[in-house]
């Protein structure tokens, strides 16, 4: 996920498309249809514009949200439900500002500038969704009697080693000019993102599979049970397929799904892998923490 030119090329993606539509006699048109919104600048513009504003309502809620928490239980400190919010923040806010900016930020030199600058909030969104699966962990040891003590170092230890690896890459594309840098950097994002689809498989099915053995009766199993679930396929799904299509480019280059190579293909990657997973994570997680109870409060008996 390292390059942000234009292709002038056969996008790989569209053969794939009219291939799958040959039966219907319009590939003709189809293709003409394709090459003419990624030639148009108009269209590339409304695209990048649009994902701007898509990020920035994200961040917006989760900034909202984050409000509402420590309104609600200041006394607590960061919590990582507020370390949660606080990350989706930033990672949709840096998107929104890239895609807002797009024309000075894609014409950036050097160019492994414009490389970090795309690939950067990347690596946040791993980190942020890392922590929930660092929260589902540490509530499954915990309700299995389990050692939590590894866990947090463990997390921070992995992301440590993920950015050490990503600024050595970026390192070795500045100063490589072969096309190996930026296969090994796209190869890397495929290897994380299937590392967070695996972590969401692990902690997201063993907290699923142990509160459906919980009795029936008990207050709440229902909906976090359906709150898991949901958050994990999401989870699993957008990771999976951002592994799989960052892996597809890193082999071929017309099949490269960044940025400035046609805008219906932009806009549907980033819809699907960032934007749509956050805003449903964050509408089903909406729930704010109970308030505390004065110790100087007693209820009328």
């Amino acid at each position: 996920m390292a390059t942000s030119s234009v292709s002038s090329k056969g996008f790989i993606w569209s053969e794939y498309i009219t291939d799958a539509q040959s039966f219907t006699g319009g590939v003709s048109l189809l293709n003409e249809l394709w090459n003419g919104v990624g030639q148009s600048q108009k269209w590339q513009e409304g695209v990048f514009y649009a994902l701007c504003g898509a990020y920035a309502l994200v961040s917006l809620i989760a900034l909202v949200q984050l409000v509402r928490i420590q309104m609600r239980v200041p006394e607590y400190g960061w919590t990582t439900q507020k370390v949660f919010h606080l990350m989706n923040f930033v990672v949709n806010g840096l998107r929104a500002i890239q895609f807002g900016f797009y024309w000075k930020v894609f014409q950036i030199e050097p160019k492994v500038l414009d490389m970090i600058l795309l690939d950067l909030p990347g690596l946040l969104f791993f980190s942020t969704y890392t922590l929930l699966v660092l929260f589902w962990a540490e509530i499954y040891h915990q309700a299995r009697s389990l050692p939590t003590d590894n866990l947090r170092p463990a997390y921070f230890i992995i992301n440590g080693i993920v950015y050490i690896i990503q600024i050595c890459i970026w390192v070795y594309m500045r100063f490589s000019k072969t096309a190996a840098a930026v296969e090994l950097a796209e190869l890397f994002f495929s290897v994380i993102s299937l590392g967070a689809a695996i972590g969401f498989m692990v902690y997201g099915g063993r907290l699923f599979v142990m509160l459906r053995r919980f009795p029936i009766e008990s207050r709440g199993r229902q909906k976090k049970l359906h709150e898991v679930g949901f958050v994990t396929g999401i989870c699993c799904t957008c990771f999976l397929i951002r592994c799989v299509m960052v892996a597809i480019a890193a082999f071929d280059k017309n099949a490269d799904m960044h940025v400035l190579n046609h805008p219906i293909l932009d806009f549907a990657y980033y819809m699907i892998v960032e934007i749509l997973p956050s805003a449903l994570v964050l509408f089903i997680l909406r729930k704010l923490p109970p308030r505390r109870v004065s110790d100087q409060y007693h209820p009328i008996r």
